[in-house]
């Protein structure tokens, strides 16, 4: 048995403590939390928001079969994956990630696992909001976040 991970896409603000101090109360057992928050950049101040925008139901789809594969392959006792779409303003998060085990390793793991295929695998898109109002292009891939993922798949 494996924990069910909490999955969520939404629009409005988290708040990472009030999600940590969900997942903990009343599991004792739970040794080690591994958070993880994605925020917001200003790129030096060129930028005045992130615009993030998904594929509904398959973004939800995707990020649910990512997390049951790292409850499935780590000894999780929590595992929670938030991710924002719309306009996300720079110091504000875009995603967060919780792992909750009984031993570090596994929570630390899995939380790196979840985000290395939340950047690759996930039907997300990112366009800039300019600080001087235009609005930019599509922010591409990364090759680096593809060879991130690649790890894991030697690692079974």
């Amino acid at each position: 048995m494996h924990a069910s991970p909490d999955i969520r896409l939404q629009s409005e603000p988290f708040d990472a403590a009030r999600e940590c101090a969900a997942i903990t109360e009343g599991r004792p057992g739970i040794g080690a939390l591994v958070t993880f928050t994605g925020l917001c950049r200003d790129e030096g101040g060129r930028l005045s928001a992130l615009e993030l925008q998904h594929y509904p139901g398959m973004a939800e789809a995707q990020m649910r079969r990512i997390a049951e594969q790292a409850c499935a392959r780590w000894p999780l006792d929590a595992l929670t994956v938030i991710h924002r779409h719309g306009l996300v303003r720079p110091g504000e998060g875009i995603v967060l990630v919780i792992a909750a085990s009984a031993h570090r390793r596994a929570a630390f793991e899995a939380a790196d696992f979840m985000m290395d295929y939340l950047k690759t695998s996930a039907p997300f898109w990112k366009r800039e909001h300019l600080a001087d109002g235009a609005i930019g292009g599509w922010v591409e891939a990364k090759e680096a976040d593809d060879a991130d993922a690649a790890r894991w798949q030697d690692e079974r």
